[in-house]
Parts: C-alpha cells; sequence; structure tokens
C-alpha cells in the first residue's frame, strides 16, 4: 500500500521499514452476538496466552479500532 500524502493506513500507525500494515474486520449478526463471540474469545486459552506485552503479535500502542452504526439498510 502506498503511503498517502494527506492521510492513509501506514501513515495512520507510524510505519517504519519493514513492516506491514493490516486491515481486517468482523461482521456480526447483532450487538449480542457480538457480546457473546467476544465474551467466549477472552475466555480461550490460547488467547489469553497471547494477552501479555511480550506475546502480543502486534504493536498494540498503534492499533486502531473501532465500532460502526449502520447509517442506511438496503
Amino acid at each position: 500500500m502506498k503511503v498517502g500524502e494527506v492521510t492513509s493506513f501506514p501513515g495512520s500507525v507510524q510505519v517504519a521499514q519493514g513492516e506491514t500494515v493490516v486491515f481486517a474486520w468482523i461482521l456480526f449478526e447483532s450487538r449480542e452476538h457480538r457480546d457473546r463471540v467476544n465474551a467466549e474469545v477472552m475466555e480461550d486459552p490460547r488467547f489469553k496466552e497471547m494477552m501479555t506485552p511480550e506475546a502480543m503479535p502486534v504493536d498494540g500502542r498503534r492499533m486502531i479500532f473501532g465500532g460502526f452504526s449502520v447509517a442506511v439498510e438496503e
């Protein structure tokens, strides 16, 4: 991905030489479904092993995340 002059994903996380920016999203059926899945993930022992700063596969200080509301439905 080419770094933009005004705004871009690499620029927003201050990507360094040799790093790769990853963009991903998850679609849930509903907020309740999201909450149920997130609770199950947090209880998964494989996930708990990765939750220390030393074991994180990414620099969590540069992660960007958020949620969205449906504005228009077809």
